[in-house]
């Protein structure tokens, strides 16, 4: 049975009644759940599946801001809810996902009610702002290739990953002319082999 934890943080009473008005609802991958710009009409609670969540800047370059799992909150739902502000960004679904979407006036309802959900929700919050916060560190104050050794170290130890260069640049937050670039000097100096989408790691690589 599909479940999510934030809920179990409710009164039996309120969880129940909460559980009475929701139904899991399936998106396949690719399916866009809202876009830059949307007004928030819920909050997403991923059951199954995995989401993606992308902004996309004035120079047309994207990155990945954070990834929603199985048992994952919408931090940017959080935000948009409690301010009544739209999106900031797009949210993607990667693998075929199932998801609780809480109406705006539930998760008011919820907040009010019940001490132990609005802490939960408010701790999740907290711990994605601080991912969020170490990405924009990485962004500002390290350079792109160690950033891209260090993305690329920390995937060596499956040999191959498939991937593109241009979905490589949307997970670093640049062009994909810089990642082809900085790919192909990497290749020169044997550290791993390129082919269409795939990167196949040599044993130099972490060496």
């Amino acid at each position: 049975m599909l479940h999510h934890s934030i809920l179990d943080t409710l009164p039996a009473d309120i969880r129940e009644d909460a559980l009475s008005s929701l139904q899991p609802l399936q998106f396949e991958q690719g399916k866009i759940l809202f876009r830059a710009g949307d007004p928030c009409q819920g909050l997403p609670l991923v059951l199954k599946g995995t989401v993606k969540v992308q902004m996309t800047g004035l120079s047309g370059n994207s990155i990945v801001l954070y990834r929603m799992g199985a048992d994952d909150i919408c931090t940017l739902s959080i935000g948009c809810l409690m301010t009544g502000d739209g999106f900031r960004a797009e949210a993607v679904v990667e693998d075929d996902a199932d998801v609780f979407m809480v109406p705006r006036g539930l998760f008011d309802r919820l907040m009010e009610q019940s001490a132990s959900f609005r802490l939960g929700i408010m701790e999740s919050y907290g711990r994605r702002l601080n991912d969020l916060m170490l990405l924009v560190e990485e962004v500002a104050f390290r350079r792109m290739d160690e950033r891209l050794v260090h993305w690329l170290e920390a995937r060596a130890g499956q040999g191959e990953i498939t991937i593109t260069h241009q979905e490589l640049a949307v997970e670093l937050g640049t062009a994909r002319e810089v990642v082809s670039r900085l790919l192909k000097e990497l290749e020169r100096k044997g550290r791993l082999r390129l082919s269409r989408g795939k990167i196949e790691f040599t044993g130099s690589f972490t060496g």
